[in-house]
């Protein structure tokens, strides 16, 4: 059994209207938020023991404020495919993964989180920013990963949903 967990970039800021969005960063809530879920994933006791995220700029930053607070201190794992990936660039790059590795998180952005959830689980969920998708997949090696294995939903939380 291999875990996934799912966390889509915090919120973004809008206030400079010429960046691209590829380099939009953090506003003050996503700069709240993605360590605030960080704390909460380490409370749940689900640290990661390695962390893929998109190379635009919210990702990154989301991915450095989370792994600090959830007690991460392995490299941060870049992945340019990422940006705006569909479900299927999610799954090549788990094939790929070491199989030492049982809790892996990958940061991107929707709508292609909100699909790999569906994807691997049969179910639709919105995801807004900083929310984190725990789903425990049948395989006991990453490269058995395919958009047909049929995961488990263990718990989706939301920023919002959380005290």
């Amino acid at each position: 059994m291999k875990t996934l967990l799912i966390l889509r970039h915090a919120k973004s800021s809008w206030d400079n209207l010429d960046l691209s969005d590829y380099d939009r960063p953090l506003n003050k809530r996503g700069k709240r938020d993605a360590p605030r879920m960080g704390d909460f994933l380490r409370q749940q006791e689900l640290v990661p023991d390695l962390i893929i995220s998109s190379t635009a700029k919210r990702a990154k930053k989301t991915a450095k404020l989370f792994a600090k607070a959830v007690g991460y201190k392995e490299k941060i794992s870049l992945e340019n495919v990422f940006y705006h990936a569909r479900p299927e660039t999610y799954i090549t790059v788990l094939k790929e993964i070491s199989q030492d590795y049982e809790r892996i998180m990958v940061i991107g952005h929707n709508p292609g989180l909100e699909a790999l959830v569906a994807v691997l689980t049969g179910s639709m969920e919105l995801m807004p920013t900083a929310a984190i998708a725990h789903v425990l997949l049948p395989i006991d090696q990453w490269n058995q990963l395919t958009g047909e294995v049929e995961g488990q939903l263990q718990n989706l939380w939301r920023p919002k949903e959380i005290t």
